[in-house]
């Protein structure tokens, strides 16, 4: 039976999973977007989204309890001053998994996880100088 199985054990110890968390959760602060295994990013949407329920309210108390688990501290005031505003209406939900097919060596799911109110990233594209026109006119 599976009874009062809490979560995912992900095949590592206890050490390693944790940190795992960590910097997966940190990369998803970070980049607001992550390309993960199935399994993986399901263990890291219930730990994000709990930090970004507890980050709704800035608070010391609130900040020393998520600073446990992401040390980075800028991605900390991101995560305080940007992304859980966004979020302030919202009940819960904060981030989606989008399908992208199997990985070739092992065959493992790969989902895309990322921050349903995203901020888009626009990339700028190099200016390329155009070609110097020739001496002689065509006719």
């Amino acid at each position: 039976m599976k009874h009062r199985i809490g979560f995912n054990r992900l095949r590592r110890k206890a050490s390693h999973r944790k940190a795992l968390h960590r910097s997966m959760v940190t990369a998803l602060f970070k980049y607001e977007r992550i390309k993960t295994t199935k399994a993986k990013a399901k263990e890291i949407k219930r730990t994000a989204e709990k930090m970004i329920t507890r980050a709704k309210i800035d608070s010391v108390h609130n900040r020393r309890i998520i600073f446990k688990n992401i040390k980075d501290t800028y991605i900390l005031n991101k995560l305080f001053t940007d992304i859980a505003p966004r979020f302030k209406a919202r009940p819960g939900g904060y981030t989606r998994m989008l399908k992208l097919g199997f990985r070739n060596s092992d065959s493992a799911e790969l989902v895309l996880l990322e921050l349903v109110e995203r901020k888009e990233i626009v990339k700028r594209k190099k200016k390329t100088k155009e070609p110097a026109e020739s001496g002689a006119k065509e006719s």
